[in-house]
């Protein structure tokens, strides 16, 4: 077959396709709102998936500290309620001192009740660390800072610098603001016995936690705990100097510390990874019906199209189209539809991803939980394209086997 015969059946099929789907205008309609739909769930549910597996790693990657030190188990979403690392302030002070690191210092977490007032106390996690820092972000006021000379001493046993930062959500729900006063214990009664002054609104640490989290001194935090006698902390974090290898350094500080984990930052969230083995299968089993649903619906649309033309392509048939090009008339018909399809879903996408950000962050506490990568679009677009035209040849392959003269209305 010459390549000018080729063009002309190819322009013949087109023509045939573009004439059937011009006959049924309200089915072409609803084929190719079906198809958006079916893009539409793939890149919803893949920018689902993908943000699952991403959330806990950007906590990490935020923190930017070479070591971590821990004793396991650590579970971060446990908001503090063990703090296995005793001596905090003196383990600090002794790796500071170390001529590989450039400082050191303990993070603390514990659950406390914080409010205006008594009747409008509500239960929060709170992180206790050394000082701010400008990834913060802070969207109203200022962070802290304690000074070295305390930093080096054993906690308080009554709260000293009495400030505190708030996620933007806390400080909504008690209707307070940068220089306010609220109560902050580690019950409902302690809490009236401590007054802080909010002096920033910062969602910092509740991107890590995944829920609206307070900050305060680690000193501060500690007394209102109850625990700055053992100086109790969940974590130790470092930053090597410029000349040192963190994986070195940490192997040095593992003999040190043998009763603790060390680990560099790469393999924390390594470890936070696979202590999230659900939330990753969670994530993975999201893309993967994504893709197997929209393939599952995009098969079924075009078998039903396919069905639907029976008729007509029993008339071509009859006056002698071969099952080929039958199947290309179909084929046709699902790249038509598929790319119209597919840039409808697209073009939703980012709205209904828009919309349910803003749901899960104001039910959930995740901000953007929903991460639409160029891998999403892509893949929903192979998914309208590529998997469409391929089943929509096959369909067409299959109605040619049923398309005989006995189907025609006489």
């Amino acid at each position: 077959m010459t390549m000018r015969e080729i063009a002309i059946r190819t322009r013949a099929v087109v023509g045939v396709a573009v004439a059937q789907l011009r006959r049924s205008p309200g089915r072409t309609a609803m084929t190719v709102l079906a198809v958006a739909l079916a893009v539409l769930s793939v890149t919803v549910l893949a920018s689902l998936g993908v943000g699952v597996v991403e959330k806990g790693e950007r906590g990490l990657d935020r923190a930017d500290r070479d070591i971590w030190i821990s004793s396991d188990p650590v579970d971060p979403a446990a908001s503090g309620t063990e703090n296995p690392i005793v001596g905090a302030h003196a383990k600090s002070t002794a790796i500071t001192a170390r001529d590989d690191i450039q400082s050191a210092s303990p993070i603390a977490m514990y659950d406390v009740y914080v409010g205006p007032n008594e009747s409008a106390l509500e239960r929060r996690p709170a992180v206790g660390v050394q000082e701010t820092h400008d990834g913060f972000d802070f969207r109203e006021g200022r962070g802290f800072q304690v000074d070295a000379e305390t930093a080096a001493t054993p906690p308080p046993e009554e709260p000293e610098m009495n400030e505190i930062v708030l996620d933007p959500r806390v400080a909504d729900g008690l209707n307070v603001s940068v220089g306010d006063t609220i109560h902050v214990g580690a019950s409902r009664r302690t809490a009236l016995t401590h007054e802080f002054t909010v002096v920033g609104i910062s969602d910092y640490y509740s991107q890590y936690l995944g829920s609206p989290t307070v900050t305060v001194p680690l000193g501060d935090l500690q007394a209102v705990a109850g625990t700055s006698g053992t100086d109790r902390a969940t974590f130790i974090t470092a930053d090597v100097t410029d000349d040192a290898d963190r994986a070195v350094v940490a192997s040095e500080l593992r003999e040190e510390y043998p009763e603790y984990d060390v680990r560099t930052r790469d393999e924390q969230v390594s470890s936070m990874i696979e202590e999230r083995t659900i939330v990753l299968a969670s994530g993975a089993t999201l893309v993967g019906l994504a893709v197997v649903g929209g393939v599952v619906l995009t098969a079924n649309l075009f078998a039903l199209v396919a069905r639907q033309q029976r008729e007509q392509l029993a008339a071509l048939r009859a006056i002698g189209l071969s099952r080929p090009l039958l199947a290309g008339t179909i084929g046709s018909q699902g790249l038509a539809i598929g790319l119209l399809g597919g840039l409808v879903g697209l073009a939703a996408t980012p709205a209904v991803v828009f919309a349910l950000n803003g749901f899960a962050a104001s039910v959930l506490g995740f901000e953007r939980l929903l991460r639409t990568t160029p891998a999403v679009y892509l893949g929903g677009f192979a998914l309208a394209l590529v998997v469409g035209t391929a089943v929509a040849i096959v369909a067409g392959w299959r109605a040619g086997r049923y398309a005989r003269i006995e189907h025609l209305e006489i």
